[in-house]
């Protein structure tokens, strides 16, 4: 869960790399390094902390760094703790190896006693050292140095996305990727070598992205690609439509604000060209092979992690409801070491807003293993789930940069309202309700943008009288229980407060002990078919002194007798108030984080992308 970056052209690397950095490190940033290559040395520098930390060493060595070959990483730790030490680059024995890495080396312990044993000296704690002493080993046994390297990797036992350059080659940044993101920027009398298009968006968006076990070797003029048998592969170039506006702040003080605020156009981005409002129903192109699959379905797993499977939740519930087809939804990184049940009468759904989550990716791979269609609902074109992935759905919400997910959540679940509602329509549902349905989801956006114009300001007064709390309960039924389980995640994310989401009548067995005057409480009580029952809820809580927050709907005034603290959303369908209730639940989390001093976007310990198990 880190980032890549390599450079070789006509431009001077340093700036390049420091650039492709500072957009990269919402991917991670314990630690960063870049090696370049001067004269006929690779110089390193290396730093913990932020990029910014390390422009400062840089700008205080007071050297003018002229190479134009390079490469770059900035670090989440996995193996060892962030130090500069052991922040990559790393080398080998000589110093001439240098090398980045993404992903984890399962077999490195062996690998390293074995290296030991041979006399090689290690100097950091990590995983990734291991992979330079070994091209180094091979390379110095007899082998050239193209083909150490793929003998290297192929004793790798793990996951690695690698940026590789050599002292005594000059003129060439080797790139192989296994289970971790990699792609080639191609420019003209230059190249690029980057984990996500972010770094490189600047200077090109023409792309080839690396296929797993392929080996690139980037020179000035060209690039190859071969696979780790070196039979060269035909390179597919892609044209980016992501644009440099839309990884910049905008005048925002936050990515994750940004975020929040741009849902009205990333929703109406999720319906755009969707719906078909005199049937009643919706298309939906990248499932269209499968839609007699889906109708005959048996059963549907949905399986994602974190807040994508908070989305997958709320999905189980919208196609049980309008296609009566039984939906499980499972965490990826359980699913493929359980031993699933999944036969041909058995669909399954990953959701992942990167395309690259580890343990979704995973999953889908299991699912294909045992004979499954596996339909994919991701962000980013191009990525690796949407590659392998038989056919899916893209929900177009655009960069998202702001490690906790907002407006890629609530675009998940509008697509996942359009299954359902697709489902539904070819199970029975009528034209008529269908109908109903799409004209209230055509109104969501509009709705969207009213909360944040009219509930910000009031939001942000309740994250004033209660950000110093450090523990909070988030309380929904039905379909709110996912937007809880949400809104408490959201928390903790960037505002490292202890906070619990649940099913409203839950609370009695167990979490009920923890309530006391000093415990909010919020409640998400929306009018719909289960709103007396969480009433009933907050009743129990006001019992024992606790501070009910309710986010309710619009006009209903009763609710103020009940709550210390009440915020209003529009009212519609009940099954689409997910979409609206989150958006205050992002928006009180985002406030309190700022009123305690975190660095929303960048939080503690937690990086965009887990592109590792």
């Amino acid at each position: 869960m880190c980032g890549i970056v390599g450079y070789i052209g006509f431009r001077k690397a340093m700036p390049v790399l420091l650039e492709g950095l500072e957009r990269l490190e919402y991917r991670g940033y314990d630690s960063a390094g870049i090696a370049i290559r001067e004269g006929e040395k690779i110089l390193m520098i290396k730093q913990k902390g932020r990029i910014e930390e390390l422009k400062r060493v840089i700008a205080k060595q007071g050297y003018d760094y002229t190479g134009t070959i390079g490469i770059a990483h900035t670090r989440w730790a996995t193996h060892g703790e962030p130090s500069e030490i052991n922040a990559h680059p790393h080398l080998d024995c000589t110093g001439k190896i240098a090398l980045v890495h993404n992903g984890i080396i399962e077999n490195y312990r062996s690998l390293k006693e074995y290296l030991k044993a041979k006399g090689h000296k290690f100097v950091t704690e990590t995983d990734t050292e291991v992979i330079s002493h070994l091209i180094e080993d091979i390379h110095r046994e007899g082998a050239d140095f193209e083909e150490a390297i793929r003998v290297a990797l192929s004793q790798l036992e793990g996951t690695y996305g690698l940026a590789i350059i050599n002292e005594d080659i000059p003129d060439v940044i080797y790139g192989a990727r296994h289970g971790s993101p990699l792609l080639i920027g191609v420019g003209d009398g230059e190249n690029f070598l980057a984990s996500d298009p972010a770094a490189i968006i600047r200077y090109t968006d023409r792309v080839s992205f690396l296929e797993e076990g392929e080996l690139a070797i980037l020179r000035r003029d060209n690039f190859e690609i071969k696979t780790l048998d070196a039979y060269p592969i035909t390179p597919k170039i892609e044209k980016l439509s992501l644009s440099l506006q839309e990884i910049e702040k905008g005048g925002y003080p936050h990515f994750m604000l940004k975020e929040i605020f741009e849902q009205p156009e990333t929703l109406k981005n999720a319906i755009r060209g969707r719906l078909n409002e005199e049937e009643g129903t919706a298309r939906l192109n990248g499932l269209r092979n499968y839609m007699e699959h889906l109708k005959c379905a048996k059963r549907i797993v949905i399986t994602a992690c974190g807040t994508s499977w908070h989305a997958g939740l709320i999905g189980e519930y919208l196609i049980e409801h309008f296609a009566r087809i039984p939906v499980e939804v499972e965490y990826a990184s359980e699913f493929r070491y359980r031993s699933p049940v999944l036969d041909e009468n058995t669909i399954v759904f990953v959701i992942s807003q990167s395309g690259e989550t580890a343990d979704t990716l995973a999953a889908l791979r299991e699912a294909h293993r045992c004979g499954v269609p596996v339909l994919g609902i991701t962000n980013v074109v191009g990525s690796t789930i949407a590659r392998e992935t038989d056919g899916g759905v893209y929900i177009h919400a655009g960069p998202e940069i702001g490690v906790a997910s907002t407006k890629a959540f609530t675009s998940q679940v509008m697509v996942l309202a359009l299954i359902a509602l697709i489902l539904g329509r070819m199970k029975g549902l009528s034209a008529e309700e269908g109908r109903q349905i799409v004209k209230e989801i055509r109104l969501i956006p509009d709705k969207v943008k009213y909360i944040l114009e009219k509930q910000n300001e009031n939001i942000k007064n309740l994250a004033k009288k209660i950000y110093k709390k450090n523990n909070f309960l988030y309380l929904g039924r039905g379909y709110n229980f996912p937007v809880a389980l949400e809104g408490a995640l959201k928390l903790k994310e960037i505002a490292y407060i202890h906070a619990e989401g649940y099913p409203a009548a839950e609370m009695k067995h167990g979490p009920i002990a923890l309530i006391d005057k000093n415990m909010p409480v919020v409640f998400i009580a929306i009018n719909d078919p289960l709103y007396d029952k969480i009433i009933s809820n907050i009743e129990e809580v006001r019992a024992r002194m606790g501070q009910v927050i309710a986010i309710a709907t619009e006009g209903n005034k009763k609710i103020k007798e009940y709550a210390k603290h009440t915020i209003y959303v529009p009212e519609t369908l009940y099954f689409l108030t997910p979409i609206l209730t989150v958006v205050v639940l992002q928006l009180l989390a985002y406030h309190i984080a700022v009123l305690r001093g975190c660095d929303v976007d960048k939080p503690r310990n937690l990086a965009k992308s887990v592109t590792v198990e």
